[in-house]
């Protein structure tokens, strides 16, 4: 049975796909309407009761929130080394970053694209998005930091971290105040390492 990926463009389901075609496995997409306001399908609020994508759907059942897809999919695919084995001494920190980009960083970026979901009232808002700027330069560059001179966020060994960081590397918005990426100079060289991929040129270069 091929994987089926509840799927939208500009979400962290893009990072789902760059993995699924990282590893070469065949997969469905399942094209998924997110938009503010706008209903979500039944199959979707079935699976994934926020409604919100990705959600992975394989033989046994369904997966979602982007994080957990990623390491499940890597541990699925141990030949295509795109995560330390579990007993790997990098292994802990590998699950560090992803917790840390799809927890504290995506907070962040939703405290900018959901604000009223941080407010009680709409007057609170500006506060709060004004807060959300400063929260993501904040963490970008404890992750520029961490990077330092490494070639990729594990240090010399390219992961689906880097991946991850790419994604949410796209989703910075000049639009709304956000820090340019150009800002954090290791974050930068590793996002645009990235980009060269096959796999990151299939999902995100027809967007361009």
């Amino acid at each position: 049975m091929p994987y089926r990926l509840f799927y939208a463009d500009g979400s962290a389901a893009m990072g789902a796909r760059v993995i699924l075609e990282e590893v070469g496995e065949t997969y469905e997409l399942i094209e998924t309407e997110i938009g503010a306001g706008m209903p979500r399908a039944p199959e979707l609020l079935a699976l994934n009761p926020n409604g919100w994508v990705p959600v992975l759907v394989w033989e046994h059942g369904a997966i979602y929130e982007c994080a957990a897809i990623v390491i499940f999919l890597c541990d699925r695919n141990p030949e295509h080394q795109l995560a330390p084995s579990v007993d790997h001494p990098d292994r802990g920190r590998f699950l560090q970053w992803l917790f840390f980009f799809s927890s504290s960083l995506q907070t962040a970026y939703q405290m900018t694209y959901h604000t009223d979901r941080f407010c009680a009232s709409k007057e609170d808002e500006d506060t709060v998005q004004r807060r959300s700027i400063k929260r993501l330069r904040e963490l970008w560059q404890v992750i520029d930091n961490a990077i330092g001179h490494g070639e990729w966020m594990l240090g010399q060994k390219f992961s689906a971290a880097d991946i991850y960081l790419f994604m949410l590397t796209t989703w910075l918005s000049d639009e709304r105040g956000h820090p340019s990426v150009e800002e954090f100079p290791n974050v930068s060289r590793v996002a645009n390492a990235v980009l060269r991929r096959p796999a990151v040129q299939k999902v995100y270069q027809p967007l361009d």
